[in-house]
């Protein structure tokens, strides 16, 4: 199990299906949990291929931090078929105060573990991470 510099361990299956999702493309987003009790960070849901952003989104909680990875696929202006690994801090502004800042301090350090992120986002609504918003970042 590794460690976040804020004293929350990783569970090796938040590594292990990050890989999955990276090299065999086996999910379309991941949702990892802090587990405040165990203090580490935890794979809450995982997305099949088939899953649209709109599925993803609403995985997200209305009311509690987040981290997650999505596997975007776009097509460039010249044809070309690609795809963009997102890594998304969802930090709604009506979580407790005590959940952001519990997430905000491992942030880092858990990204750290994750190798192959390509983008990074920070949401607080919605609206900060709409399809638009990660078009635009994608490219």
């Amino acid at each position: 199990m590794a460690n976040a510099a804020s004293g929350m361990a990783v569970h090796d299956d938040c590594m292990l299906k990050f890989l999955e999702l990276k090299a065999k493309r086996t999910y379309r987003f991941i949702i990892y949990k802090i587990e405040e009790e165990q203090k580490q960070v935890i794979v809450e849901k995982l997305g099949e291929p088939a899953q649209s952003y709109e599925d993803f989104t609403a995985s997200l909680p209305a009311d509690e931090c987040r981290y997650a990875v999505y596997d975007f696929d776009f097509v460039t202006e010249e044809n070309v078929q690609k795809s963009r690994i997102f890594f998304i801090a969802w930090s709604p502004d009506t979580s407790k105060v005590r959940n952001k800042m519990i997430y905000a301090s491992s942030k880092d350090s858990f990204k750290r573990e994750l190798d192959g992120i390509q983008v990074e986002l920070q949401a607080t609504d919605p609206t900060e991470m709409g399809l638009d918003v990660i078009r635009s970042r994608a490219s």
